[in-house]
């Protein structure tokens, strides 16, 4: 069914003019900064992101230098924000770019949605900030505030649902202030509107059109199924230092975690003596073995209970695994990247570290 939002353009532009958020992003609408933005916002917070964006404009100022980064720098600086086929997708989107439109983001939303990893959300974000383009820019953000205002008990999961919202929005598309429509949008929903506990009703520019404070059903919307239980799974992390160096390994090139480094880990929770009885196996006599403590890390559909063991080894005759190198501190820290599901370990090797040159 078609909703008309016209009513909220001139009351949400005002406000957004009052109130809008600075963003490193926002100092200069350059389209790649915004690309660059937009996939690091997926799935992470705005304070987290800032420091990350900056990091990686410094490495990486232009389409065609992000095109040739050599994959493990390219990783290394998205250490933390997860999911990282979405770098390695921006990179197959800069390759195409550098090709196909000599270095610049093309300033056609059709164009744009044919690049890796670029849906509509990113497309209209692009189109609409970068280009003054009239397209619309729906994520959860919007979703949430649209359905807020119109009362609406629409699952915001089905993806007919963002569909029929973006065709609504496009009809009020503000002409050549649809970017800034569409970050008003997005602001409102993520500092008024907000998703989790009570939204700021009382500072909302749009209280008086909204159903849902009208009708006190703000908790309920937006709609969206239960999630379904992740899948828990218990390993043992082996951190294993030989000479002031630490085994890792490379994880398969498709899966979770596809392509990054971690460190040997089985699975299940083994005992000390299970552990003792593994080394044994591998021919590792001469060691010592300290608990490192437990950990968990949570993932879309899988949860890791982890157990870690820190096995310092004396001496080492042969190759423990296939596939295993031995990597510094230095390395851990600046080099090679070991998905954040590690850090409780790796930090405590940097920690030890920082600790030692203190003294």
């Amino acid at each position: 069914m078609k909703t008309d939002y016209s009513y909220i353009v001139e009351d949400l532009l005002n406000w957004y003019s009052e109130n809008k958020r600075i963003l490193p992003w926002r100092e200069k609408p350059d389209p790649y900064y915004i690309w660059v933005s937009e996939i690091m916002l997926q799935q992470t917070r705005v304070e987290a992101v800032k420091g990350y964006f900056s990091r990686f404009i410094s490495a990486f100022p232009t389409i065609k230098a992000l095109s040739e980064a050599p994959e493990e720098q390219l990783l290394k600086l998205w250490e933390g924000l997860g999911y990282y086929n979405r770098v390695r997708n921006m990179q197959k989107a800069a390759q195409t770019i550098v090709a196909d439109y000599n270095g610049s983001l093309p300033a056609d939303y059709t164009a744009l949605l044919k690049l890796s990893g670029i849906g509509s959300y990113t497309a209209g974000a692009i189109a609409s900030i970068a280009f003054k383009m009239p397209v619309p820019a729906v994520d959860g953000n919007v979703l949430r505030v649209t359905k807020r205002l119109s009362g609406s008990y629409d699952d915001i999961t089905q993806p007919k649902v963002k569909k029929e919202l973006e065709t609504d929005l496009l009809a009020v598309m503000p002409g050549n202030r649809s970017g800034d429509f569409n970050q008003a949008l997005m602001d409102l929903g993520a500092t008024i509107c907000i998703p989790n506990g009570k939204p700021l009703c009382d500072a909302c520019p749009l209280a008086k059109f909204c159903i849902a404070f009208q009708q006190n059903i703000t908790s309920d919307l937006p709609v969206r199924p239960s999630k379904k239980s992740r899948r828990l799974e218990n390993r043992t992390i082996l951190v294993l230092e030989y000479q002031d160096k630490f085994a890792i390994m490379k994880r398969p090139s498709k899966g979770l975690l596809a392509g990054l480094w971690e460190f040997p880990n089985l699975d299940g929770h083994l005992s000390i003596e299970k552990t003792e009885g593994l080394l044994k196996e591998y021919r590792i006599f001469s060691y010592s073995m300290e608990l490192l403590g437990s950990a968990k890390h949570i993932f879309s559909h899988v949860e890791w209970h982890m157990l870690g063991y820190r096995i310092k080894l004396f001496s080492l005759e042969h190759e423990i695994w296939d596939g295993m190198i031995w990597a510094s501190k230095k390395d851990l820290q600046y080099t090679f990247t070991l998905p954040t599901a590690f850090s409780a370990y790796t930090k405590q090797i940097i920690a030890e570290k920082e600790q030692h040159t203190k003294c």
